[in-house]
């Protein structure tokens, strides 16, 4: 009896679905109709920030709703990685994030409090370049130099804006293919950086541009070299790692729009086609140039596949350099 009164309910039961997958499309469908939340899990003012802001700023004109930039810093962006992947995926809440959240903590970590290939990839926007840069205190003017001092002064402080971060992992690599020993110093708020850095008790970042700019403008900082295949126009004159003697030493924090798995694509691509537009203004491109960044927006297959190229490359690095899962 139970199972033909199942039975009998069971087109009821359709229906009352198919209604609530319609209303889930037609909401989608007009998406977005309040302000959208994207969680930045780094300082306010950091390099991550400033550059967010700027593409924020551009794809709400497309959305036609506001953005609003919620920083969340905390445990090398887990705190607010995790927060996004538990949210509700309707486009909502968004998520910025980068390299360490979404590749090379999974071999800092034992657990994560979130699973990065279940947050749906939206696109990669941003990539900056590390800067390996001094502290003038350091009597040191050209990378070679500079090698040479710290394998002479082992454990020399380099600061970052947390364990995981591009700067932490950037570090790592320096050491491995330098042979120096370094100490890393976190730091939870990036503001407090340069005044350590300045007074010589931090002297030693691999950093991002928009980190080091009032540094670099009061003559606190010596900029040695830049991981990349090619200089940065903001700064003509500072050498590529391999230029400046150390081959292969090329590392970029890169930055990625997500949003919670299970949002529909619709939403996706609609937030998709705002931030491509953003990245080909002319006002964003500059702007991006004068922070040492290059605007991208490759798309969500490109995100997945750089996620899990920089997964299997940080985690050589990290293993090789005998850090043990926290």
């Amino acid at each position: 009896m139970k199972s033909t009164q199942s039975f009998k309910r069971l087109p009821l039961l359709l229906a009352i679905a198919a209604v609530g997958l319609g209303g889930m499309a037609a909401r989608a469908a007009d998406y977005p109709t309040r302000p959208i939340h994207v969680v930045v899990p780094y300082g306010g003012g950091s390099a991550s920030d400033v550059v967010a802001r700027i593409m924020f700023r551009e794809m709400q004109k497309t959305l036609g709703q506001p953005i609003v930039d919620d920083n969340m810093p905390g445990a090398g962006g887990d705190i607010g990685t995790a927060s996004v992947s538990r949210a509700a995926p309707d486009g909502y809440t968004l998520l910025i994030t980068g390299v360490g959240p979404l590749a090379a903590n999974r071999s800092l970590f034992k657990k994560l409090d979130y699973d990065p290939e279940k947050l749906a990839p939206i696109s990669q926007f941003v990539s900056l370049p590390n800067i390996v840069v001094v502290s003038k205190k350091l009597p040191v003017k050209t990378l070679g130099e500079f090698i040479a001092y710290a394998k002479a002064h082992p454990g020399l402080n380099f600061g970052t804006v947390g364990f995981g971060s591009s700067q932490h992992l950037s570090g790592l690599y320096f050491e491995q293919l330098t042979g120096v020993k370094l100490t890393h110093v976190p730091y939870r708020q990036i503001s407090q950086f340069p005044l350590d850095f300045a007074a010589g008790q931090v002297p030693i970042g691999f950093q991002l541009y928009p980190n080091i700019v009032s540094l670099l403008k009061n003559d606190k900082a010596t900029p040695l070299a830049v991981a990349a295949t090619k200089r940065l126009p903001i700064l003509p004159n500072v050498p590529t790692a391999e230029e400046a003697g150390v081959k292969n030493y090329e590392t970029a924090a890169w930055l990625a729009l997500l949003a919670p798995g299970g949002t529909p694509k619709v939403i996706i691509d609609k937030v998709y086609a705002a931030m491509k537009m953003a990245m080909q203004q002319p006002d964003v491109i500059e702007q991006y140039k004068k922070l040492g960044a290059e605007p991208l927006a490759p798309g969500p297959d490109a995100l997945a596949r750089l996620i899990k190229d920089d997964t299997a490359k940080w985690h050589k690095i990290i293993e090789t350099a005998g850090i043990k899962p926290m």
